[in-house]
């Protein structure tokens, strides 16, 4: 795969988890890397560390992609700091468990407003911008399994993966004259902080593990790598679709 020397990239979530392998991935690769967070710094600042230790170039933002004006200051900050843009990963996502007929309207509009609402209009800022300088683009939504698979007790969160699936294809057609290509990564099950509870509870993880045909857990560099091939020259050919990676489970799942 060829690197990514001379690239921009923006990655949401980047202080933790998924976003945080993406986006020490990239960096690795050659890229400069705009880290958004929320919350504590420490993490981001641990990404930071990893890009800048491998001879890259970060840049910490603190960025809500539910507040719009957060929005603008974060595709700015990459045109402010690197000039330009050129690689948007929109990972920030959040999950709330519910019955269905129990399901608050603020949960519903929280896990909205940060699945699905904050990437269409934090893309929208990004597309604005390639579009007004006549660039090419990349961007690489981190959906997941659930937007196309149940997922009993989270319809929240099936709901706005589901609309990232649609979000993806339609913009793949109407940006592809742009130049800009959009795909989806759709991870299973990966080992991460937020799966600290499942990954400590042995009956659950082994009755997951066995409807992993790999028979394990994914990792954040799994998905990382997926996503650093498809910002690279190698996928310059690609657009609108999903990648899976979740080893298997889509193919074998069963409710228990």
């Amino acid at each position: 795969m060829r690197g990514l020397k001379g690239k921009v990239a923006i990655v949401t979530g980047a202080g933790s988890g998924i976003g945080q392998g993406i986006a020490k991935r990239l960096g690795c690769e050659g890229a400069k890397v705009i880290v958004d967070y929320v919350g504590t710094p420490e993490g981001a600042e641990e990404t930071e560390r990893a890009i800048e230790q491998a001879g890259g170039e970060g840049e910490i933002v603190k960025a809500d992609v539910t507040n719009m004006e957060d929005v603008k200051a974060l595709v700015d900050a990459a045109w402010n700091k690197f000039g330009s843009a050129d690689i948007l990963v929109n990972n920030a996502g959040m999950e709330k468990r519910s019955d269905f007929w129990d399901t608050p309207e603020e949960d519903y509009d929280k896990v909205m407003a940060v699945n699905l609402r904050g990437p269409f209009f934090l893309t929208q800022a990004f597309v604005r911008r390639l579009r007004d300088a006549k660039r090419p683009g990349h961007i690489v939504n981190i959906s997941s399994v659930h937007e196309d698979m149940v997922f009993p007790g989270f319809a929240t969160y099936c709901c706005s993966k589901g609309g990232m699936r649609m979000f993806m294809r339609d913009l793949a057609v109407e940006l592809g004259p742009l130049g800009i290509m959009v795909n989806n990564v759709a991870p299973g099950a990966i080992a991460t902080p937020i799966n600290k509870a499942l990954l400590e509870d042995k009956p659950k993880l082994n009755a997951l593990l066995g409807n992993i045909p790999l028979g394990r857990m994914g990792s954040v560099d799994d998905v990382a790598g997926v996503v650093a091939f498809l910002v690279s020259d190698d996928a310059a050919y690609i657009t609108g679709s999903t990648f899976v990676v979740d080893g298997g489970l889509m193919r074998n799942y069963r409710e228990q």
